[in-house]
């Protein structure tokens, strides 16, 4: 029997001028589309803004959901499993993408052409669902009824076998770990969370508990995960 993975599709209002603009004519509330291959949102892919300040210069980039327009953007995560081979066959074909990055770019010519739902086919050139759409497709993981030039993010939402992880704002989902841990004991941290949470988990102790040195709390935490071990 193949083993199962789990990829993420995350879906983002930025709540942008371009995203508004996008939000009229499909009606729906998210008008982004990632996709992640991790539950903490730590290696997540789409088509977008290169630089923050330029919706003009857009193509294939890895987003850091924990800044910039993600800041305060409100979301809605799924999760969907796939085979062992169709995961690996996913992550070669976005890195093999990612090393040619500088040839792709965002296709505003087929975004138009999604909104009057003619499919306008450009070479080396996406709008974030179509992106995520030919990710799935290429990897054999969703076989789309329609072309791919008109999958929006709300139809990313019906695939079949999609899991519902979470919806609301997407900061505190990714901060969701750090304020479940304040409540444990120190020794108990690294049970709970990876070490970049253990690292603001132990900083957060420190300003609840002035008279607990960092050293001394870090040395604790250490010697709990390795005698845990």
């Amino acid at each position: 029997m193949m083993k199962e993975k789990k990829i993420y599709i995350l879906l983002t209002d930025t709540g942008t001028l371009f995203t508004r603009l996008i939000k009229i004519f499909t009606k729906k509330p998210y008008n982004h589309a990632s996709i992640s291959f991790d539950a903490e949102l730590s290696e997540v892919y789409s088509f977008g803004r290169k630089k923050v300040n330029n919706p003009f210069d857009g193509g294939l980039v890895k987003e850091n959901v924990e800044e910039g327009l993600f800041k305060n953007a409100n979301c809605i995560i799924y999760s969907l499993s796939v085979t062992d081979e169709q995961l690996k066959k996913m992550k070669a074909y976005v890195t093999k993408m990612d090393k040619q990055k500088e040839d792709f770019r965002y296709n505003f010519i087929g975004l138009f052409g999604f909104i009057i739902n003619k499919p306008i086919k450009r070479k080396k050139a996406f709008f974030c669902s179509q992106f995520v759409a030919s990710v799935l497709k290429n990897s054999n993981v969703v076989d789309f009824r329609k072309p791919i030039s008109l999958i929006a993010p709300n139809d990313l939402q019906v695939i079949n076998g999609l899991e519902q992880v979470y919806e609301g704002q997407l900061h505190d989902y990714i901060n969701k770990d750090e304020r479940n841990i304040r409540s444990y004991p120190i020794s108990l941290i690294p049970v709970f969370c990876n070490r970049k949470v253990q690292r603001n988990a132990i900083k957060n102790a420190e300003v609840c508990h002035p008279f607990n040195s960092f050293s001394t709390m870090r040395g604790t935490v250490y010697s709990s995960r390795h005698e845990k071990r």
